[in-house]
């Protein structure tokens, strides 16, 4: 009886013990859920190497990619609320394929829980170097006179990306014919290779290519300029009133996630964005780092869940 209590103890005490490591005691995956190579990778990465290199956490990033980022948000729902798992989420997946997929598994208002916001970035309208619209007024003219003749990648259908350009159809009141495709990097690959006239991207997808000088960038979607690219016009300035699409960029855990890991996890992703290295670094990419608290995360994505419900559903798309 004497050795099974002294078990039991021993026992509870391990337990206290792995209860009172500190976070995290082991890696943390961050789940990526485009493929690699696009914006959301390039800073899911950025962020993950410089967590694990600043804090000497060990964050392994892990991309899951399809169906417009949703497999890569439900992977995350799916997890369990430990803290060692978090998604990168930003605009397509977790504010705009709720309101764009039929059947789609997760809200992510109740599903998931608000960690750290990372940035923001513009929408970017790109062509080729050697194409002939030099302006988006080219680009206009040339679908008026020739309805439906002129095609634009995206990402994918459903991405914020997607119906940013169909926005910009509408405002203009013109026809192009949209080409989906399976993450930034195959819609860049065609555009390059002039199998595609137009691509609407993130900046940081597209922002490489454009400091190469092979992709002309025609225009930004945000409501002011980019401190990226200062010299490129916004979509409003080009004479479409109020046009303004851009994203955002945060990290989420699984609802019930501890508080307290939220907490830890946030202050350390916010003192890392306050470093004019990572300042410097997101810049670099096309983004705009931007620090909030869990709870300004958190409304942020119901505002914008409600704001996008209206601009699907006046766009029409639906992916059954």
């Amino acid at each position: 009886m004497i050795r099974k209590l002294l078990t039991i103890a021993a026992l509870a005490l391990a337990f206290t013990a792995a209860q009172a490591q500190p976070y995290p005691a082991k890696p943390v995956r961050l789940i990526v859920p485009f493929p690699p190579g696009g914006g959301t990778d390039i800073l899911s990465r950025l962020v993950a190497n410089k967590l694990t290199e600043t804090s000497k956490w060990t964050v392994v990033p892990d991309n899951r990619a399809g169906a417009g980022g949703t497999i890569g948000i439900a992977e995350a729902v799916r997890a369990a609320p430990t803290g060692y798992d978090m998604v990168m989420g930003q605009k397509d997946n977790m504010v705009v394929a709720p309101w764009l997929y039929k059947n789609l598994s997760y809200d992510p208002t109740k599903d998931l829980t608000a960690v750290a916001h990372v940035a923001y970035t513009p929408v970017v309208i790109v062509t080729r170097s050697e194409s002939k619209f030099k302006t988006l007024a080219d680009v206009v003219a040339a679908a008026r006179a020739a309805p439906d003749s002129i095609t634009y990648g995206s990402p994918g259908n459903g991405t914020t990306i997607h119906l940013a350009g169909e926005i910009f159809k509408s405002a203009a009141n013109i026809k192009m014919r949209h080409v989906p495709y399976k993450g930034s990097n195959a819609a860049m690959m065609d555009v390059l290779a002039g199998n595609v006239d137009l691509m609407v991207s993130s900046l940081p997808s597209a922002m490489g290519q454009i400091k190469s000088g092979k992709l002309r960038p025609l225009a930004v979607t945000s409501a002011r300029r980019s401190s990226s690219l200062p010299e490129v016009p916004t979509v409003a300035e080009l004479g479409y009133k109020d046009f303004d699409v851009s994203t955002w960029y945060g990290l989420f855990m699984p609802a019930g996630t501890p508080k307290d890991i939220v907490a830890t996890v946030n202050a350390e992703v916010n003192k890392l964005l306050a470093t004019p290295e990572m300042k410097a670094a997101i810049v670099a990419q096309g983004a705009e780092p931007q620090a909030m608290t869990p709870e300004q995360l958190q409304t942020l994505l119901k505002s914008d869940y409600e704001k996008w419900r209206g601009i699907v559903q006046a766009s029409g798309a639906v992916i059954e």
